[in-house]
C-alpha cells in the first residue's frame, strides 16, 4: 500500500469515526461529536482533580437534553450517590432564573424597569441615603444599584450605596433581594406567596416539578449535603447564611434543582417561551460591562453574556458555601449544559467544561486534517515533479 493510499485511509478513518452513532455522542458548540464515555472519563478525572463528592449534569443539543448523568456522593460519609432526584443548591444561577421571573410583571404592566423602586416600597434601611431613591429594577438586575454585593461584608454590616446609581457595575445581591421585596409587595403577600407566584408563573408552565427559591418537603429529603475546598462536611445548620435564608425567596441564591429540571427552564430560554420577543430582547441585551482580565463579558438583566461573534451565549455560575453550579446556553444553536456539585469547585469545572465543549477532545482534529491535506498536495508535488523528470528523460 503506497503513502498515498495510507493517507486516504487515516482520513475517512477520522471522517468516520466523526459520524458514528449520535445515542453515544454528544456535539461540541463547533459540532464535533464527542464520544459519551469519553465526556464521562473526563469528568471524572476533573471530579478527582478538584476533589469534588458529587456532580449532577444535563447537556442540551439542538433544544433536546442529549446527555443526563450522575456521579459521586450525595452523603460522602453514608456513601449516598447521587442520583436523578438529588436536589443540589443553585445559589447566584437564582439571578437569572428570577430576572426571566421579573419579566412576568413587566409584561403583565405591573413593573416598569425603569420606576424607581421606592415608589413601590420604600425601603428603611437605606432611607437614610436619598441616592436610593433613583435605584430601578434595570439598574438592579444589571448590577448597577451601587448596593455592595452583601452587608455582612461591610465592616459595620450595615447596607450602604458605594457609587451614583446606575453610573457603575457592582454585583450585588443586596439589590436584587430588594427587587424581590418590591415583587412581594407587588402581591400583597409574604415569601411563601411570592414562590407560589413563581410557581405558577414560571415553573409550572414550563414543566419544573422540582426547582423552588423556598424549599419543599421534597427538596429537604433529597438535598445533597455540602462539603468545603477539602472534601470535608460543612454542618449547615450551624451556618449563618443557612439559618438567615431559610424560608425567605432569595433572589440572588436560594434557588433549589436538578440538572434535568432545571435545564426544562434553559430549553424555554432557547425556545422564547412564556415572554415575548421584546422581553427576550431586554432580558438578554448587554446592559454592564463586567470587569474581567480575559474576556470582554457583558451583563444583561440576570445573565452574563459571553463574546462569541455571531452568536449569543449566555450563562452564570452560582457560590454557596459547599454548593457550586455552573450553566451556560446558545439561543442561535439551542446548545448549553447545566452542572451541579456538592463541593467548592463546581464553578471551576463548568469554567473548565465550557472550553472543553467548544470543540471536545478532538481540539487536535482541524490540525491533523490540516496536516494531512498538506501531506497529500506535497505527495502531489512529488508524484508531478517524478513524471516530469521521466517525460524529460524520454526527450
Amino acid at each position: 500500500m503506497n503513502k498515498l493510499n495510507k493517507l486516504i485511509l487515516v482520513l475517512l478513518a477520522i471522517l468516520f469515526a466523526n459520524c458514528s452513532s449520535k445515542e453515544t455522542e454528544v456535539e461540541s458548540y463547533f459540532g464535533f461529536s464527542i464520544p459519551k464515555n469519553t465526556l464521562n472519563s473526563y469528568l471524572e478525572s476533573k471530579m478527582r482533580e478538584f476533589n469534588i463528592p458529587g456532580l449532577a449534569i444535563a447537556i442540551i443539543n439542538k433544544g433536546e437534553v442529549v446527555y443526563r448523568i450522575n456521579f459521586g456522593y450525595a452523603n460522602l460519609e453514608q456513601k449516598i450517590p447521587v442520583t436523578d432526584t438529588t436536589i443540589f443548591e443553585g445559589a447566584s444561577m437564582s439571578k437569572s432564573v428570577f430576572g426571566f421571573f421579573v419579566m412576568k410583571y413587566v409584561e403583565e404592566g405591573k413593573l416598569d424597569l425603569d420606576k424607581p423602586l421606592h415608589e413601590y416600597l420604600p425601603y428603611p434601611d437605606i432611607a437614610y441615603d436619598d441616592r436610593y431613591k433613583k435605584i430601578t429594577a434595570r439598574m438592579v438586575l444589571s448590577h448597577r444599584s451601587g448596593f455592595p454585593n452583601w452587608r455582612e461584608n461591610e465592616p459595620d454590616k450595615k447596607l450602604r450605596i458605594k457609587f451614583e446609581p446606575g453610573t457603575d457595575y457592582l454585583y450585588s445581591g443586596e439589590g436584587y433581594q430588594y427587587l424581590a421585596m418590591v415583587l412581594k409587595h407587588i402581591e400583597n403577600t409574604d415569601w411563601a406567596g411570592l414562590e407560589v407566584a413563581f410557581q405558577d408563573k414560571i415553573a409550572q408552565p414550563l414543566g419544573m416539578e422540582h426547582t423552588v427559591f423556598i424549599q419543599t418537603p421534597f427538596t429537604t429529603k433529597y438535598k445533597a449535603e455540602p462539603y468545603d475546598e477539602n472534601g470535608k462536611w460543612i454542618d449547615w445548620k450551624k451556618d449563618y447564611w443557612n439559618n438567615k435564608e431559610e424560608g425567605v425567596f432569595g433572589a440572588a441564591f436560594s434557588i433549589h434543582s436538578e440538572p434535568l429540571d432545571f435545564s426544562k427552564w434553559m430549553i424555554g430560554v432557547m425556545k422564547e417561551e412564556l415572554l415575548s420577543k421584546e422581553s427576550y430582547h431586554e432580558l438578554l441585551k448587554p446592559h454592564s460591562n463586567v470587569p474581567t482580565d480575559d474576556l470582554d463579558i457583558s451583563y444583561t438583566l440576570g445573565f452574563m453574556k459571553f463574546p462569541f461573534i455571531f452568536t449569543n451565549t449566555y450563562g452564570h455560575g452560582g457560590n454557596n458555601e459547599g454548593f457550586t453550579s455552573f450553566f451556560t446556553l446558545n439561543t442561535t444553536k439551542d446548545w448549553g449544559y447545566v452542572l451541579f456539585t456538592n463541593s467548592e469547585y463546581g464553578e471551576k469545572l463548568g469554567e473548565d467544561l465550557f472550553f472543553y465543549l467548544l470543540l471536545g477532545p478532538y481540539l487536535t482534529i482541524p490540525y491533523i486534517i490540516r496536516g494531512i491535506i498538506k501531506l497529500i498536495i506535497l505527495a502531489g508535488i512529488g508524484i508531478l515533479i517524478k513524471f516530469i523528470i521521466l517525460k524529460l528523460a524520454w526527450i
